[in-house]
């Protein structure tokens, strides 16, 4: 057999494989042969591209090579910096990201998954998603399995759905943060992490509690400035002299909630609450904080442009 009908074979047999599907099917799809539903064609392409096989020339002007970039709401600066180190990545292996930021009255994230499946996308990357709320509806996700869709989570998994997932060590992570404030004298550690319900917060309460953290400190809000500000002015008032925070925007709020208390004899509570938040959010907030001037905040750094070298496993200098 020539060479060239054994790499066509290989091909078929590959992609018939892949999806689990007969080599006669893979064969139809491609040559354009009746009987072959929209989906099961844009699955065919897909997988050609997943297992690196070129599309045949005829198809190659239907559908560019798009990989969806689903976001949450910007406000978080980390996610513009997440966003611009996956697209530039996926360029240099000539791939465009067609990004999706979720916003209160916009698209959700279910819509955004039928949009990016009409559009033929080769891949699907989650950053922070709905899969991280216990509670949140998951049934976009299984329509992406069932397309065998390649898919890939960031900061959670979502139990039976085996798709690869990169994740914080939560554990790990608060155990810096509580071990480095405790390092330093203090004695009342406070936490102002996300929702109940978040399960990177969840996990982080455990490894907070496990380390003798007191319940009284400890305070849920959601990801906005305002909510940190105000979980954040309880633990003050209880005496907390550290504060760990979920995330950028969390801090941002503790900040201005220690900025915010009233002066008593020993100074501002400015002057005296450390906080452990993460790297890269707007200074903005932190600038005008006395404690911030004088260096008396610490951060977890999670360095997102390195992000794409990574196959797995947890970032052990990820944020708070």
């Amino acid at each position: 057999m020539p060479v060239y009908h054994r790499t066509v074979a290989r091909k078929l047999a590959d992609v018939a494989e892949h999806l689990g599907v007969s080599q006669a099917t893979v064969s139809r799809a491609l040559n354009g042969k009746p009987g072959i539903s929209d989906a099961t064609r844009a699955a065919v392409l897909t997988a050609l591209d997943v297992l690196g096989y070129e599309r045949p020339a005829k198809l190659r002007g239907e559908t560019a090579r798009l990989v969806g970039v689903v976001l949450p709401d910007m406000q978080n600066p980390i996610y513009a910096s997440f966003a611009e180190a996956v697209a530039g990545a996926l360029a240099k292996r000539g791939i465009t990201a067609v990004l999706c930021p979720r916003t209160v009255d916009g698209v959700n994230e279910a819509d955004f998954v039928e949009l990016l499946i009409e559009q033929q996308v080769s891949g699907v990357l989650f950053a922070s998603g709905l899969y991280q709320y216990a509670t949140a509806s998951k049934g976009h996700y299984a329509l992406l399995r069932a397309r065998s869709l390649p898919t890939v989570l960031i900061n959670a998994a979502v139990p039976g759905f085996d798709v690869p997932s990169v994740c914080t060590d939560e554990e790990h992570a608060v155990g810096q943060a509580y071990s480095h404030l405790t390092h330093l004298g203090h004695r009342r550690i406070g936490a102002v992490l996300g929702p109940r319900e978040h399960m990177p917060s969840a996990r982080k309460l455990a490894a907070y509690r496990a380390l003798g953290g007191s319940p009284e400190l400890v305070a849920h809000a959601g990801f906005t400035i305002e909510e940190g500000h105000s979980g954040a002015l309880p633990l003050i008032a209880a005496g907390a002299t550290g504060v760990i925070c979920g995330n950028d925007v969390l801090a941002m709020g503790a900040v201005r909630a220690a900025k915010a208390w009233p002066r008593g004899p020993a100074g501002s509570v400015g002057c005296r609450l450390r906080r452990l938040r993460a790297d890269g959010l707007h200074r903005s907030a932190a600038d005008h904080c006395p404690a911030a001037h004088r260096g008396d905040g610490a951060c977890g750094r999670r360095p997102v442009a390195a992000a794409d070298r990574r196959r797995g496993g947890a970032d052990r200098r990820d944020a708070l």
